[in-house]
């Protein structure tokens, strides 16, 4: 459970790319440093960081949260274990279906030697197992889900997943719907500061007003 009104969103179409001789660091990465002020997430007594097992998160969150916790959402998880399932034993099939099922469960108890063991076999065949020893392997430590859970720490990023569909995608992706990557950020900002209840503090009440009919 998570406390009403506890989320906010910030979201753009920016990259977090940098080359070595940047003086300052990508625009997305800019962005998620305003929030981690504007939230004091560097006074938390216990710092999270929730995502996917894409690298580059890692390496954002290892170079300015040294101190956090890094978790990799478990049903990203256990998306790749069913990919692995699909392309080793096709989609549809019980053995699929049966083989996942078992990783699942390897991985929700902390065993996670079994589940890449268990990938492994099927990599001197299957390029999909060959990636997922990888990122099954590099993300260990982030997969401790049962430590995760008697510290009462969410394992799971629906709140970002939600976030995505509905407020900015549910917004975007309208019939009809043509944009400019500027003009998509800019109602972007609006939608972000209107359901993290900071639209008073983004336009000037009278302004606000209208822009709060037109976007909702």
């Amino acid at each position: 459970m998570r406390d009403a009104g506890s989320a906010t969103y910030n979201a753009a179409i920016e990259s977090i790319a940098t080359h070595d001789t940047d003086k300052e660091p990508a625009p997305f990465a800019q962005r998620i440093l305003r929030e981690v002020e504007r939230r004091r997430f560097n006074d938390a007594s216990r710092q999270v960081v929730i995502g996917d097992g894409a690298a580059w998160i890692w390496r954002f969150a290892d170079e300015h949260f040294p101190a956090a916790i890094e978790i990799v959402d478990v049903f990203h998880a256990k998306g790749h274990i069913f990919d692995v399932a699909k392309a080793v034993y096709g989609p549809g099939t019980d053995m699929a279906e049966q083989w996942a099922r078992q990783r699942c469960q390897e991985l929700d108890e902390e065993r996670i030697d079994d589940v890449i063991a268990a990938i492994k076999s099927h990599a001197g065949a299957c390029e999909e197992a060959r990636r997922n020893v990888e990122y099954f392997s590099s993300n260990r430590a982030r997969m401790a889900y049962p430590k995760f859970r008697a510290m009462g720490l969410v394992g799971a990023s629906g709140v970002v997943e939600g976030g995505c569909k509905n407020i900015v995608a549910g917004r975007l992706k309208r019939g009809g719907m043509r944009w400019t990557v500027s003009g998509a950020n800019a109602i972007i900002a609006l939608r972000c500061a209107i359901e993290s209840n900071r639209f008073d503090h983004y336009c000037p009440r009278k302004i606000g007003l209208i822009f709060h009919k037109v976007l909702m």
